[in-house]
């Protein structure tokens, strides 16, 4: 039997000094079997850096062809792609052709880096493309804030991120590798 996925409830509140973007938005998050605490704290974080009134989650990592977030416009064009983790070539490649901007945020210590050495040169063709890296000891600090009903305060200034849950504050600076 299948197992299902895990839902979280998730007020999140963005204080994006950089943007100018202040909203709290409430949602629901499916966590798929397969996906860590890791992997959802990195992907609410990548929703916060990004927050808009159209920006959604997807189905994620449960089909190929689409990101773990996405904003569309009115018309339905991509207008922004975030995808989490090591995507292939071929899959940056598709989502370039696909959307007006594509965000990549990679995570994972020195997995990572091996990923970005051999995929650099293949991204320089790629003016629409950002690639942001968050190192092993930010993102395994962000998974111990994990739980199932929460309250996130993400606030980012100058390119910093402080996020807070609870009485709890972590300090996550995001590595441009692609800007």
């Amino acid at each position: 039997m299948a197992q299902k996925a895990t839902i979280y409830k998730v007020e999140l509140s963005v204080a994006d000094m950089d943007r100018h973007y202040y909203e709290t938005h409430n949602l629901t998050v499916a966590r798929h079997p397969s996906e860590t605490d890791e992997r959802l704290m990195v992907r609410l974080l990548a929703f916060a850096l990004n927050a808009h009134e159209q920006l959604e989650f997807t189905k994620g990592i449960s089909t190929d062809d689409e990101p773990d977030v996405w904003q569309k416009s009115l018309s339905g064009e991509i207008e922004l792609w975030v995808a989490l983790g090591l995507p292939g070539e071929k899959i940056v490649r598709q989502s370039c052709g696909k959307a007006d901007r594509v965000i990549i945020y990679s995570y994972g210590g020195s997995t990572a880096d091996m990923w970005w050495e051999k995929t650099r040169n293949s991204t320089t063709r790629f003016d629409n493309l950002q690639v942001i890296n968050f190192s092993r000891k930010d993102t395994s600090a962000l998974a111990t804030l994990a739980s199932r009903s929460m309250k996130l305060q993400v606030n980012i200034q100058d390119g910093d991120v402080m996020v807070s849950v609870d009485d709890t504050s972590l300090h996550i600076t995001p590595v441009k590798w692609k800007a």
